[in-house]
């Protein structure tokens, strides 16, 4: 989206009001349009892009995932801690797993044996996934079935995608 600056503004919850130039959710594309000079062709105008655009649609949308975890934390929908997570598998109130990207494989595949069923969101570093929880880091955390469980995968999905689309 080009704001009234003549500025790119990445509208990630696509809900900014307007005519938005849409791409794909992916860091190759992102900077690729931005070096082609795409968004001034796009919206017919000179526009401004920002020199660190794919790493400001990075931070949004990881944004977006924690704060999904955030609220259902506080809603009490969710746990961080392996042992919390292993005593929510335990009682069947899981509906997602997530662990940290940069998380232990050993630890990992535990809880994957708990909950095979389960989606498993592993895009957010411990560090990220502790700001939604208030800690420095957390590794392993679980979100109960509905609606926010799957706004989570579908989000971690984008940014997976995105985080992927880079290296």
């Amino acid at each position: 989206m080009i704001g009234p600056d003549g500025r790119v503004v990445p509208d990630i919850s696509a809900r900014l009001p307007g005519r938005g130039l849409w791409l794909t959710a992916s860091r190759d594309i992102v900077a690729a349009a931005a070096a082609r000079r795409s968004f001034a062709r796009a919206a017919r105008a000179p526009v401004a892009v920002p020199e660190d655009l794919p790493e400001l649609v990075e931070r949004l949308l990881a944004g977006r995932c924690r704060d999904i975890l955030g609220l259902a934390r506080r809603a009490g929908l969710a746990v961080g801690g392996f042992e919390k997570v292993r005593e929510a598998l335990r009682a069947g109130r899981v509906g997602v797993l997530v662990a940290a990207a940069d998380a232990a494989e050993d630890g990992r595949a535990k809880l994957r044996l708990l909950g095979r069923d389960l989606a498993l969101v592993d895009v957010l570093t411990a560090a990220e996934l502790g700001a939604a929880f208030g800690r420095d880091r957390v590794v392993h955390a679980a979100l109960a079935r509905g609606k926010l469980a799957d706004q989570l995968v579908a989000e971690a999905a984008r940014l997976g995608g995105f985080r992927d689309g880079g290296e």
